[in-house]
């Protein structure tokens, strides 16, 4: 796979800002109130995103961990308790309910969507499961109807790791739609960022509360001697972050139109390609903002698909090889993992072992491309995979 010239493509580039985002921190920097309490632009991110995420209650953090994390406590999520997690997801989604004290049970997902599998879920569950945590992998809902389901008969909450799906929308509905808790993530190569953030959504006013206590040093809004109501850490998010955050949300959808323009071309195209298995979509889901352009290679290898990926990117591509399941790696078995081996939690997630095998995804700005680099992908693509 070596010798070949790179190519050069021209994807827009990844953050976008322009002079929106310019006036937005000059407008945080002059109101002289730098952090939450006393300024105004988190309290105006939070009712912009949850508007358009069609949710009662916002709150901006830090980080889509910690969003994560502030979340699954207020869900009542700690030492004694489990969480079932899908096995192939990046990492922050086990490792923020070890950090409360909970064992992270990692399930299977579809091998079609890489989505949560409700069956797999349904296996796990047990009377210490205190949530169920699916994933949007690359901006596709998991099958919420089948999970909404069995949280209702199980009586165990969900919480959405919608750290891929700004602006997805299932059935009509988006994330904040559905009723149960969802975190995302603002990181750098997330479809909104200002480098790092959060925020999660609350279907009520008791929980958005509690959180606002936690994310607070678990300290009210207006304490000004320091009466602390729970215990809690320092998840704030700073007006500076938020106020870019608001001009990042001010274009999202549009890009997401691209996306969704670029993404079924390319997908046609890569199922041409002799090897190649793009993500596929449930119909359910009717809007997906596509954070990653996701395929398999299934007949490679681990090592080979590394290499593919290596030659991608001396193509010129942006590609990244795909999540490792959570339990092969050391980080997972540091403290509350399950009581189960490598090859044992391995032997009940197959499709989990094949992904961290052979799924390749490419970074969304490549979705924003034009018609012909589509095109160009899928050639670049499908001359590599044959020469692996």
């Amino acid at each position: 796979m070596s010798g070949r010239s790179p190519q050069t493509f021209e994807f827009p580039a990844w953050p976008q800002f322009d002079e929106t985002e310019r006036t937005g921190l000059q407008r945080a920097l002059d109101q002289g109130q730098w952090w939450r309490i006393g300024g105004s632009e988190v309290d105006t991110f939070e009712r912009e995103f949850a508007e358009y995420h069609g949710a009662p209650y916002a709150l901006a953090v830090t980080n889509g961990t910690h969003a994560l994390e502030l979340a699954l406590q207020v869900l009542g999520v700690g030492p004694g308790t489990e969480v079932i997690v899908p096995a192939f997801t990046f990492i922050s989604s086990s490792q923020a309910a070890q950090r409360l004290g909970a064992v992270a049970v990692p399930v299977d997902v579809d091998l079609d969507t890489y989505c949560l599998d409700p069956v797999a879920v349904e296996a796990a569950l047990t009377p210490r499961t205190r949530a169920i945590m699916p994933v949007h992998m690359a901006g596709h809902f998991a099958d919420m109807d089948a999970l909404q389901k069995l949280s209702a008969d199980s009586g165990v909450p969900l919480i959405q790791d919608a750290a891929h799906a700004h602006g997805a929308q299932w059935r009509g509905q988006k994330v904040g739609e559905l009723g149960s808790v969802a975190a995302f993530s603002f990181q750098n190569g997330k479809l909104m960022t200002a480098g790092e953030g959060g925020a999660v959504l609350f279907p009520d006013a008791e929980q958005y509360e509690a959180a606002f206590l936690r994310h607070s040093c678990g300290r009210p809004r207006t304490d000004r001697k320091y009466f602390h109501g729970t215990s809690g850490s320092n998840f704030r998010l700073n007006e500076f972050s938020a106020s870019v955050l608001r001009a990042q949300l001010g274009r999202l959808d549009g890009q997401i139109d691209t996306r969704e323009q670029r993404w079924p071309l390319l997908e046609s195209l890569l199922a041409e390609v002799p090897g190649v298995v793009p993500q596929s979509r449930d119909e359910r889901n009717d809007r997906n903002p596509h954070y990653m352009a996701m395929f398999r290679v299934p007949e490679l290898g681990e090592e080979r698909r590394n290499a593919l990926v290596d030659a991608l990117i001396e193509r010129g591509l942006p590609a990244f090889v795909g999540f490792r399941a959570v339990y092969r790696s050391d980080g997972f078995w540091e403290t509350c993992a399950p009581d189960l081996s490598v090859d044992e939690l391995a032997r009940r997630c197959p499709n989990s072992e094949a992904l961290t095998r052979d799924s390749i995804w490419l970074h969304h700005r490549t979705l924003l491309g034009t018609e012909q680099q589509m095109h160009d992908i899928a050639s670049v693509i499908a001359e590599t995979v044959a020469a692996a």
